[in-house]
């Protein structure tokens, strides 16, 4: 599988869970101290995140980070 296929699948994981919590990305981006537009890049696959960022948004969903990953 190709990065750029990856990051949209992460980026569409997060924003599936994000939605199930009936959350803003802004509403996201408070909660995982990131701010909102970064969520969006991260969301639209456009930026390869670091651990570290994926970890604070993993915990603004209350998940794991490996639950990001999920069907890679």
């Amino acid at each position: 599988m190709r990065i750029e296929e990856v990051l949209k699948k992460i980026g569409s994981n997060v924003k599936k869970a994000r939605l199930k919590l009936g959350l803003t990305q802004e509403e996201l981006g408070n909660k995982s101290g990131l701010d909102s537009r970064h969520i969006g890049f991260i969301e639209r696959g456009e930026i390869n995140s670091t651990v570290k960022t994926l970890n604070k948004i993993a915990h603004g969903l209350g998940k794991s980070v490996s639950a990001l990953f999920n069907k890679i």
